[in-house]
């Protein structure tokens, strides 16, 4: 494989499935985290977890509204921005997500408060590549083929 190669889109009916399954799920953990179980159903979330909630809750509903656009219209511009939009909010909330830092792992909390903080600094370092990238795609248009 070449770095000129560019592979086929998937047909337009797997994409629209996947977006309805992705709104799926955004909303299912908008639910989820906001009514029933809730966010304090679970063990290592403090009560500083109040405190995430709006930036979370605003990643999953953009989310969720970027998926159901993509369903009625795909088109790399509207894809370039709604991955924009999705991955700027989700920025957001990662970096709320490590400000508070509202885990609570109990006597192996040494251990895993490292692990969750690689993983929210992978998570916020792969979100400013994937902002580049994007704003990129918006500059250079969709992938020409050769």
């Amino acid at each position: 494989m070449t770095l000129s190669e560019v592979h086929p889109r998937p047909a337009v009916a797997s994409r629209r499935v996947g977006y309805v399954l992705a709104a799926m799920i955004d909303a299912a953990l908008l639910y989820a985290v906001n009514a029933w179980p809730g966010w304090d159903a679970v063990p290592f979330l403090t009560p500083d977890t109040a405190a995430v909630l709006g930036p979370v809750n605003a990643s999953l509903l953009v989310g969720l509204v970027a998926n159901a656009v993509y369903v009625v219209h795909d088109a790399w511009p509207v894809r370039a921005l709604g991955d924009l939009a999705t991955t700027s909010v989700g920025l957001v909330a990662l970096v709320r997500l490590w400000q508070v830092f509202p885990f609570d792992f109990g006597a192996a909390a040494s251990s895993w408060d490292l692990v969750a903080r690689v993983l929210l600094a992978l998570g916020i370092l792969g979100s400013v590549v994937a902002i580049v990238v994007a704003l990129v795609r918006l500059v250079r248009g969709p992938a020409r083929r050769r």
